[in-house]
C-alpha cells in the first residue's frame, strides 16, 4: 500500500480556510474587538469562493464566540475573553405560593400544549433514572420560548411508571414539568435536583426547531429529579443553544 505523502493530502474546505485566517487575524489584532470583519464580498473574491462558503466559515467562528452577527450590519469581533451575552442561571426555586420556577425567573412558553405519551426507556436514560432499559415512561415534548420569542429551548419531561405506581397516576399521566414537582411533593416527596452538562452538535430538526445557524451546537442539560434518599423520580431533557450563552450554578 503506498504511503501518502504531505503533498497528496485532500486540502482543507475552502470555508475552513476563511475561518482559520479570520480567526488569526482577531487573535492577533488585527481585527479588534468590536470591529466588524472584512465583508462577504471581499472575502468571496479574496479566496475565490461564493458567499455561502464565506457564511459557512463565519459560521464557525460565531459558534466558537469569536464572532457576533448582526442583521443587516455583518460580522462584527468579539473578544475571545469577553463574556457571553447571555447568562443564565441554572435550577429550580420556589415561589412563596409554594410553586416551582426555573432560576433563570424566564417565563417559558409552550408553542403547543405537551401531550403525554407513552415510551420505552433508552439504555441512557434508564441507566440515569435507575430502571430497567426498556421500562415504560410517561413522556412529555416541548418547544418553549421566552422573551418575546427571541429565547428558545426544547424540553423533554421523562416519569416512569415505577415511581406511580400506588398513586393517583397509576391510571392517568401526571403532569409536565414543572407542574411535576408540586405533583411530587403532594404524594409525599421531598425533592432534590441534580443536572448533568454537556454540548454536541444538533440533529437537523433541532436546528430548525431552534434556529440555530450552521456550525452551532447545542447544549444539553439532563435534569434529575430525586427524593430524600436519593432515588430518582422524574428526567428532563433541555437542548438550548450553545452560541454567546453561559449557565451559572451556586454552590
Amino acid at each position: 500500500m503506498p504511503i501518502q505523502r504531505s503533498g497528496d493530502q485532500q486540502k482543507k474546505p475552502k470555508y475552513r480556510e476563511i475561518a482559520d485566517y479570520l480567526r488569526a487575524g482577531i487573535m492577533d489584532g488585527t481585527y479588534p474587538s468590536g470591529q466588524p470583519l472584512p465583508s462577504e464580498e471581499s472575502l468571496a473574491k479574496q479566496f475565490g469562493v461564493t458567499r455561502p462558503t464565506v457564511r459557512q466559515g463565519i459560521a464557525e467562528l460565531r459558534a466558537s464566540g469569536l464572532v457576533e452577527v448582526m442583521a443587516g450590519r455583518g460580522g462584527f469581533v468579539r473578544s475571545p475573553h469577553a463574556r457571553p451575552s447571555i447568562t443564565r442561571p441554572r435550577g429550580v426555586r420556589r415561589e412563596p405560593d409554594g410553586g416551582y420556577v426555573e432560576a433563570d425567573g424566564l417565563r417559558w412558553t409552550n408553542a403547543e400544549e405537551p401531550v403525554a405519551t407513552r415510551t420505552d426507556a433508552p439504555v441512557a436514560i434508564a441507566d440515569l433514572l435507575r430502571v430497567p432499559p426498556g421500562e415504560p415512561l410517561y413522556t412529555y415534548d416541548a418547544l418553549q420560548t421566552a422573551d418575546n420569542g427571541l429565547l428558545r429551548q426544547l424540553h423533554r419531561t421523562y416519569v416512569p411508571f415505577s415511581v406511580l405506581v400506588g398513586t393517583e397516576y397509576e391510571e392517568k399521566a401526571p403532569p409536565p414539568a414543572p407542574a411535576l414537582y408540586g405533583a411530587m411533593e403532594q404524594l409525599g416527596h421531598e425533592l432534590h435536583f441534580t443536572e448533568y452538562v454537556r454540548t454536541r452538535m444538533p440533529q437537523p430538526d433541532q436546528s430548525e426547531a431552534l434556529r440555530l445557524s450552521d456550525g452551532v451546537p447545542i447544549i444539553h442539560i439532563l435534569r434529575v429529579t430525586l427524593d430524600a434518599t436519593s432515588t430518582p423520580l422524574a428526567l428532563e431533557e433541555f437542548h438550548v443553544p450553545g452560541n454567546d450563552l453561559e449557565l451559572t450554578y451556586p454552590l
